[in-house]
């Protein structure tokens, strides 16, 4: 069973992908080519040709996507198969669409809020290590954080709804809110760079990971039913 969860993940997450790389491409790569641009005349000079054309980039974009969804998918699998009966719905559509949201919020939301995307032309080179290490701390407290929020959630099952929702809350706010106020703040964008394109770029790339999650759950929730209707009777999760 875990084998067929595990390619179930693998084709939802190149679905999921191709459908982010496409996101990607209409609505990122507009912003990333203006921030190449500005970063350009700064620098008053023309650059060597990079060893891949900006041509060879557009399109190895939707390769990229789709093998990080594979990636991602199967790791949604696995997850799915972990979860299922332990905790969240008993619905294994309702099941895949929650994970995904826990997932989203988990890996891209909560490192997003403190350290977003930049463009091209933003942020320090020498800085790239230990940027990366505070944004992979981040998304470790992130899953952590809707783990525990998952686990309070369960636990106070007898205490009724609005109990079980505080429980859940404060599991995950408290870590997450912790790591926000103690991890340092980065600010390196450059004095006069273009605050829509700031903004425009980073609102794609979160839109790119809406659409690569929100994609990947429906997609895997879809399968499932599909894999139901075939087989005649609900897959049913063990309580």
């Amino acid at each position: 069973m875990i084998r067929t969860l595990f390619v179930r993940g693998l084709l939802a997450g190149i679905i999921a992908g191709l459908a982010a790389g496409a996101f990607a491409f209409l609505f990122g790569e507009p912003h990333i080519d203006s921030a190449i641009a500005l970063e350009e005349a700064a620098a008053h000079t023309h650059t060597e040709a990079p060893l891949v054309s900006r041509g060879g980039q557009v399109g190895g974009l939707f390769l990229a996507t789709a093998l990080y969804g594979a990636a991602l998918g199967g790791l949604f699998g696995l997850a799915f198969a972990l979860v299922r009966g332990r905790t969240g719905p008993r619905s294994g559509t309702a099941l895949s669409v929650a994970l995904a949201a826990a997932g989203f919020v988990g890996v891209v939301l909560v490192p997003f809020v403190k350290y977003p995307a930049n463009p091209p032309a933003v942020g320090d080179p020498a800085t790239i290590g230990s940027r990366t290490s505070l944004y992979l701390v981040l998304v470790l407290i992130g899953l952590l954080a809707v783990a525990a929020a998952a686990v309070a959630y369960r636990l106070f099952e007898v205490n009724g709804g609005p109990v079980r929702w505080l429980a859940a809350g404060l599991g995950f706010l408290v870590p997450v809110g912790a790591a926000w106020g103690l991890l340092p703040t980065v600010s390196e964008v450059p004095e006069g760079f273009p605050a829509d394109l700031l903004w425009n770029f980073r609102v794609s790339s979160l839109g790119t990971q809406v659409v690569l999650w929100g994609v990947l759950g429906v997609s895997y929730a879809f399968l499932w039913y599909r894999a139901e209707r075939v087989a005649g009777v609900p897959q049913a999760v063990p309580v």
